[in-house]
C-alpha cells in the first residue's frame, strides 16, 4: 500500500462522464436504426445507425481502461479489504438498488408494451428464467462486470504490485505492440466463443453466462490496461499523446465495423469478427479520446463536476425512459432525426429532473451512489 497522490485529473473524469451519457444518443439512435431493438421506427434511419455504431464500437472498451486507472489508483491508496469493499459498494449498490427501482418495471413495460416477451405463457420455466435475466440485468450489464472485474482486480493488481522491481518502465512501448498484444487476445476470446459455440450453444444465449464470462473476459485486458497505465507513466503518455496514425487507424477500423455488421451473419463468424476489428478500435480510441479530453477538458469546472456526478444516475434511469418515448413519442414523429432530437431532449430532460429529484431524498442518493452524498447547497 502507498499514499501517492497526484493532482486531479479533470479529462479522465469528464472523458468518464461523456462516455457514461454518450448511453442516451446510444440507445435513442438504436430506435431509429436497422438493429433489431425492443422498441424500433418503421422508417431505419441510415446515418443514425451509422450513429449507433460508432458509439457502440468504441465506447466501453475506453470506459473500462478508465475503470481500471482509478481502481488501481485506489487500491495503492487503501488495503485491499478496504479497498474491495469500498468498490463492491460503489458499484454494486447501484446494481442492486436499480434492478427492483428500474429494470423491473422495465420489465413489466417490455411485457405489456412490446413484443420482446410475446408467446410468455408458453415458455418453459428455463426460457422464462433467462428472459428475466437478459431484461433484469439489462443495462446494468456493466456494472455486473465492474463487480467481477474488480474482484479479479485482487489478482492483477497484486502481480501488478509485485512487478514493482521489474526492470522495464514500458518506455519504448509502442502502439503496434499494444495492437498486436490487442490483437492476439481478440483471437483467443473468438476461439473462445467458436469452442462454445461448437460444444454449447446455448450457453451463449444464457443471460447470466454472457454477461458474467464472456463480457468480463473480453473487457478484462482493457480494465488490465488501464491499471498499467497508472503504474507506468510512459503508458498513460502513450495515450495522452495525439498520434494520427492511430487516429487513422480508428477511422479504419469503424469503416470495417460498419461493414462487418452489414455483410456478415450471426451464424458465421460475425461476432467473432466482431472482437477483433471492436477491440482494436476501441484500442485506438483511447489515444483519440484520452489526448482530445487532455486537450480540451483538463480543467476543473463546476458544470462538469455536475456532469461527472450526475453520469452514472443519469445512465441508470435513460434506459427506461428511452424504451416510454420509443413506445409512446416516435409512432408520433414522422421524421426520424427530428424523432431522435426530440428524444434527446425529452430523456435528458427528464432524466435530469429525476437527478434533482433524487438528490432531496437521502436514501436514493445512497442507493444510486453507494455511499451518502451531502445535501447540495442551492446558495442565494
Amino acid at each position: 500500500m502507498t499514499n501517492k497522490l497526484q493532482q486531479r485529473e479533470h479529462y479522465l473524469d469528464s472523458v468518464r462522464a461523456w462516455l457514461m451519457l454518450l448511453g442516451v444518443p446510444f440507445h435513442l439512435s438504436l430506435i431509429y436504426s436497422t438493429q433489431s431493438w425492443s422498441v424500433n421506427s418503421p422508417h431505419p434511419s441510415e446515418w443514425l445507425t451509422l450513429l449507433n455504431d460508432f458509439i457502440h464500437a468504441f465506447r466501453m472498451q475506453v470506459f473500462f481502461v478508465i475503470s481500471g486507472y482509478f481502481s488501481y489508483m485506489l487500491y495503492l491508496r487503501y488495503t485491499a479489504r478496504r479497498w474491495i469493499k469500498m468498490r463492491l459498494e460503489r458499484v454494486g449498490i447501484p446494481m442492486l438498488a436499480a434492478v427492483p427501482l428500474l429494470t423491473l418495471p422495465q420489465l413489466f413495460i417490455l411485457k405489456e408494451w412490446t413484443p420482446r416477451l410475446d408467446g410468455w405463457a408458453a415458455m418453459t420455466p428455463y426460457k422464462k428464467f433467462n428472459a428475466v435475466s437478459w431484461d433484469l440485468i439489462s443495462h446494468l450489464w456493466f456494472l455486473l462486470v465492474l463487480c467481477i472485474l474488480t474482484i479479479l482486480g485482487l489478482i492483477v493488481f497484486r502481480l501488478l504490485n509485485k512487478a514493482r522491481r521489474a526492470k522495464t518502465d514500458y518506455s519504448g512501448l509502442s502502439w503496434r505492440q499494444l495492437s498486436l498484444a490487442i490483437l492476439a487476445y481478440s483471437l483467443l476470446w473468438g476461439t473462445f466463443r467458436r469452442t462454445i459455440l461448437l460444444l454449447q450453444p446455448q450457453l451463449l444465449s444464457n443471460g447470466l453466462f454472457s454477461n458474467i464470462v464472456m463480457q468480463s473476459l473480453y473487457f478484462l485486458p482493457f480494465f488490465i490496461l488501464g491499471a498499467m497505465a497508472w503504474k507506468y507513466p510512459a503508458i498513460k503518455a502513450l495515450f495522452v499523446r495525439p498520434d494520427y496514425r492511430v487516429f487513422a487507424c480508428a477511422a479504419l477500423a469503424f469503416v470495417a465495423y460498419v461493414a462487418n455488421q452489414t455483410w456478415s451473419i450471426g451464424a458465421g463468424w460475425l461476432y467473432e469478427l466482431d472482437a477483433v476489428i471492436a477491440m482494436q478500435m476501441g484500442l485506438w480510441m483511447v489515444n483519440v479520446t484520452f489526448s482530445a479530453g487532455h486537450r480540451f477538458l483538463n480543467s476543473h469546472s463546476p458544470r462538469i463536476v455536475y456532469l461527472v456526478n450526475a453520469s452514472l444516475f443519469i445512465y441508470l434511469v435513460h434506459h427506461p425512459l428511452t424504451l416510454l418515448y420509443g413506445i409512446f413519442i416516435t409512432p408520433l414523429i414522422a421524421s426520424d432525426t427530428l424523432g431522435f432530437f426530440v428524444g434527446l431532449l425529452m430523456v435528458f430532460g427528464a432524466a435530469f429532473l429525476l437527478y434533482e429529484l433524487h438528490l432531496r431524498v437521502a436514501l436514493l442518493r445512497f442507493l444510486f451512489s453507494g455511499k451518502p452524498q451531502k445535501m447540495r447547497s442551492t446558495g442565494t
